[in-house]
């Protein structure tokens, strides 16, 4: 849970220094900002689709658990 907690901040932080180049309108530092916001959002969708999928597997266990006895 931490690993996409730090992800979603990064990206968070690298969207705002896009939309600040992009009005300051240096396009060498937006290009570089735009990319490292795509690495960190795929990679947040990824860690908490990670995080969901370990949730609704425990569920299901549990719910298999219950029904046998």
């Amino acid at each position: 849970m931490k690993a996409h907690e730090y992800w979603s901040v990064g990206a968070l932080i690298t969207m705002l220094g896009t939309f600040y180049s992009g009005y300051k309108g240096s396009k060498s530092s937006h290009k570089y900002f735009a990319a490292s916001s795509l690495l960190c959002m795929i990679t947040a969708i990824y860690t908490g689709h990670r995080i969901i999928s370990k949730n609704k597997k425990t569920e299901k266990e549990s719910n298999s658990i219950e029904n046998e006895e």
